[in-house]
């Protein structure tokens, strides 16, 4: 078997009614690359643990685990990265609005450029008012706090370097962040429009207060952790001879 090149993670809850026609588009987009999908059951009540249990039996492709217990976006990508075998990860949303025929776009692009991660942008998002109005503000206080250069920060679709992400601090929430955490480290970060689709079937998970108050009080955390957090200072040595570890302490 080849080895995977491309590891695409998905933290679901209650997301039964959207994961099938979702993992049949992603095979579909990736037909061409070597590719894994894990999804995290992040502590569902719907019939989701057992859809996916059923479905792991079926598709060599898909490996599914389960939190008993709902531990959050970050927890399940932070986990899923850990098991994963690609080089690089695609995250994305198991409510079907990411559409995956854009991660081969995106992994494309890094195969041929210099990058550690390369962020979704959904310039014509569609959501409901509140949820556009309070990503923008959050977005704008975000941009002009963290200067990380990347618009929509929240969007689910991102393309991540795994040598990078394994090497940055994990903490609750931290998936909102993961421009400007892996910009802390020395990588780089760009942004691609990617396309945003109406969700078909169920309900959001995050309310105002998680995507404007919550978020803000996050960002001064990550402000905090961002200037505690220096790249180490590169060893020249006095004697030719001397080995150095410059090389292997680059970051991505």
């Amino acid at each position: 078997m080849r080895p995977k090149t491309l590891s695409v993670i998905i933290p679901a809850k209650d997301e039964v009614e959207n994961l099938p026609t979702l993992l049949d588009e992603i095979d579909q987009a990736l037909v061409s690359i070597e590719h894994e999908i894990i999804v995290i059951d992040d502590g569902s009540i719907d019939d989701t643990q057992n859809w996916l249990a059923n479905e792991a039996r079926k598709n060599p492709r898909l490996r599914a685990y389960r939190h008993h217990k709902s531990s959050g976006q970050s927890t399940s990508i932070w986990q899923a990265a850990r098991l994963a075998e690609g080089d690089w990860l695609a995250t994305i949303d198991a409510d079907g609005q990411n559409d995956p025929a854009d991660i081969p776009i995106l992994y494309q692009y890094a195969s041929t450029n210099t990058v550690t991660v390369i962020a979704g942008h959904r310039n014509k998002r569609r959501d409901i008012w509140h949820k556009r109005f309070s990503s923008k503000i959050a977005n704008r206080i975000r941009s002009k706090l963290l200067n990380d250069s990347t618009p929509d920060t929240g969007c689910g679709l991102k393309l991540i370097n795994k040598n990078a992400f394994l090497k940055l601090p994990y903490f609750n929430h931290m998936h909102r962040f993961i421009p400007a955490l892996i910009q802390a480290q020395g990588g780089t970060c760009i942004s691609m429009n990617v396309n945003h689709r109406e969700r078909q079937n169920g309900h959001s998970h995050y309310g105002l207060h998680d995507r404007l108050w919550a978020g803000i009080i996050d960002i001064l955390g990550v402000m905090w952790l961002r200037r505690r957090s220096r790249l180490p200072a590169n060893l020249m040595p006095l004697v030719d001879s001397y080995p150095t570890d410059n090389d292997s302490g680059k970051h991505v």
